[in-house]
């Protein structure tokens, strides 16, 4: 039993059958998206079809897309920073009704498993094996061309006009959210907000510093402020994102390079920070956030996700001295209960999201939104669907 919304754009949308809907597929590693038509079946059993109105083109699904991911695969539907409205949804849903604002999220909360019941984790476990394959929680899919089954990727796929997705993957918000600034929360800015404020759980009157000056990194920034550090650092190689790293809450800013464990160590009277944070995937920077952080007590968290095979060297001194190294999924975000909370703190003036939002496209440009990503134009291209 299906209960459904007003609105359909025109994409031959059908209570009782697949609907055709355009879509950005990823063929081939290392071959551009081909945006064309699929097929995208009605919502199952405690799903929801979801009408995209924007999205964030995310680092993930550039890596994913280069081969470079060793879990990825294709066919399938790249887009996971997606914020849409619910048009439909299948038996037994009750969070969402047809016609809420929703974040989709590809770290979901069944708020059930061991992991949801924990403080210690974001990682849900329930849907996570059929997730991780491409598939739905049924292990099949809702996308396809003809009897060709296409994958989910991330469980949300929202390059596209619509799609499928678990209700314990969707985070209602406040319709008054504009969605070019609620989609960011999908994925980058809520990553880099909660690692400072879930993982490393930054204390007031601290010093921090941030590697990297990307989305995640200037929501790490965002969060260390919110947090009430007395000092933030931003390390970064571009002036133009340091710039933007200022506005967020940084008090510091440094350009990155080979000395900059040393720069720091300067500007912290000899000790370190701390906290620092890495948020820039490269592990000679990981080791830099190690390295820069207080003996003691200091703790570095890594947001960044590096390279197929790389492996992080750490100098075992540097961990007996008290330093700590940890790690922080999608910032520790519990998402359908936090990432309205950060949307509503963005409303209320706390988190200002319009200075990341450097492009708006179209579907037919994404191609263009990675090739703006590796020129390291701007923060954040979203795609706007309406």
């Amino acid at each position: 039993m299906l209960s459904s919304g007003t609105r359909a754009r025109e994409t031959g949308c059908r209570e009782n059958g697949p609907m055709r809907i355009k879509a950005a597929v990823l063929e081939e590693f290392g071959s551009p998206l081909v945006v064309q038509d699929v097929e995208l079946a009605e919502p199952k059993a405690g799903e929801v079809l979801v009408r995209l109105v924007a999205c964030g083109v995310c680092h993930t699904d550039l890596y994913t897309a280069s081969g470079a991911d060793p879990s990825g695969y294709a066919p399938t539907v790249l887009g996971h920073e997606g914020a849409g409205v619910v048009e439909r949804v299948g038996e037994g849903v009750s969070s969402v009704v047809p016609g809420d604002h929703v974040v989709t999220l590809f770290s979901p909360q069944c708020r059930e498993c061991i992991h949801c019941r924990s403080t210690k984790t974001n990682l849900c476990l329930a849907i996570r094996e059929q997730q991780n394959k491409g598939y739905l929680p049924d292990g099949t899919t809702r996308l396809g061309r003809g009897d060709e089954p296409i994958r989910h990727f991330m469980g949300t796929s929202t390059f596209a006009e619509y799609t499928v997705m678990p209700e314990i993957a969707l985070a209602r918000i406040t319709p008054e959210a504009p969605m070019h600034h609620a989609c960011l929360f999908a994925c980058g800015l809520s990553t880099g907000l909660g690692a400072a404020m879930n993982t490393a759980k930054v204390e007031p009157g601290s010093t921090c510093v941030v590697f990297g000056a990307g989305l995640v990194g200037l929501g790490a920034v965002a969060g260390c402020r919110l947090q009430g550090a007395d000092r933030i650092v931003a390390v970064d190689l571009s002036p133009d994102r340091l710039e933007l790293a200022r506005h967020q809450g940084a008090t510091d800013t440094l350009e990155g390079g080979a000395d900059a464990v040393e720069r720091i160590l300067e500007l912290t009277g000899g000790f370190g920070a701390d906290y620092t944070f890495e948020a820039t995937g490269r592990v000679d920077v990981m080791r830099q956030a190690v390295e820069s952080a207080r003996m003691g007590w200091g703790l570095c968290t890594v947001a960044g996700v590096a390279g197929k095979g790389e492996t992080l060297d750490i100098v075992p001194r540097y961990l007996i001295t008290g330093r700590r190294v940890c790690g922080s999924s999608f910032g520790g975000v519990k998402g359908r209960d936090q990432v309205p909370q950060f949307v509503e703190r963005a409303l209320a003036g706390e988190i200002d999201v319009e200075p990341l939002v450097s492009h708006r496209l179209r579907l037919d440009d994404v191609n263009h939104g990675f090739e703006l990503m590796e020129a390291q134009d701007g923060i954040r291209s979203v795609i706007d669907f309406d």
